[in-house]
């Protein structure tokens, strides 16, 4: 049977083990004989970064930028060089762009509609009441798809506090602005804002969605 990593072991990989799989090598409960995990086809993951003030284009885009798709044969833009040791593995979609993150009559509110829209694709309903409706981002349809293939199902990160409510943008509620990922169109995903506790729930083996408290006293024993 293989053990599971110890803390120590993590912390002296740390600097390589996060860019690798190793979400199920963490927790006990999830891992298999060496045989089944040899068998097993790597697990493949989906990312998505959000800028909520852009990037600037000339230190972005390929010299070469105009709709389309773009690899990098040449020099990359100087934004993208930290990529460049993994360049043959890079693709970069250009000309893209959301009409619904529009204002189609609904006024200002750019930042909070943009926010929204980023991966549902949906207008959102204009409203800093209650009753909000976007849509379902690709992350949580992606994760629906494939839930229980592996410890947790998806993981939102942040910088700063979800808010669900509130005026935050000309009118749009808050819930828009600070949310990109949402499971259903009335329910925004709550993200992760402390490096503390996404370390926790990464490198400490416990249940997925084990609670705080329960996380606490278990880390207390």
């Amino acid at each position: 049977m293989t053990r599971p990593l110890s803390r120590r072991t993590v912390l002296r990989g740390l600097g390589t083990a996060v860019a690798l799989p190793w979400l199920e090598a963490m927790s006990p409960g999830t891992i298999g004989s060496a045989a089944r995990a040899a068998s097993s086809p790597r697990a493949t993951r989906v990312a998505f970064l959000f800028v909520p003030n852009g990037v600037h284009a000339p230190e972005w885009l390929p010299k070469s930028a105009g709709p389309g798709v773009h690899e990098f044969p040449g020099s990359l833009p100087p934004l993208l060089t930290p990529l460049d040791r993994v360049r043959s593995h890079v693709t970069l979609h250009t000309g893209l762009a959301h009409g619904n993150a529009r204002a189609l009559g609904d006024g200002p509110g750019d930042h909070a509609r943009s926010a929204a829209c980023f991966l549902t694709g949906t207008h959102p309903r204009k409203t800093a009441g209650s009753d909000i409706h976007n849509g379902i981002s690709i992350d949580q349809a992606i994760a629906s798809r494939h839930r229980g293939r592996s410890r947790f199902d998806s993981l939102e990160l942040g910088c700063e506090p979800t808010l669900t409510a509130g005026n935050c943008d000309s009118g749009y509620s808050c819930a828009y602005s600070a949310n990109i990922a949402w499971r259903s169109p009335r329910t925004p995903v709550a993200k992760e804002t402390s490096p503390r506790a996404v370390f926790e729930r990464l490198f400490m083996a416990g249940p997925a969605h084990e609670s705080e408290a329960a996380r606490r006293r278990r880390l207390a024993r």
